[in-house]
């Protein structure tokens, strides 16, 4: 369960800063980006994405290893 949650965490990190770069860079790319539900809220739901990472980090760390 503690690789499950790391490999989340992994995801999850690299699609919120994926999401932070491309709106300040114009890329377009990302799993935020493709989502039309979230249009105008990008750099909310990215945020939320590194928070949610770091979350499952911390979950993650807080397990036994198995």
């Amino acid at each position: 369960m503690r690789h499950l949650l790391e490999f989340l965490g992994v995801i999850a990190l690299a699609q919120g800063a994926v999401g932070l770069v491309n709106e300040f860079t114009g890329w377009d790319w990302g799993l935020i980006q493709g989502l039309d539900v979230l249009d105008g809220f990008e750099i909310y739901a990215s945020v939320a994405l590194l928070v949610l990472a770091f979350a499952l980090f911390a979950s993650a760390g807080s397990r036994k290893s198995g």
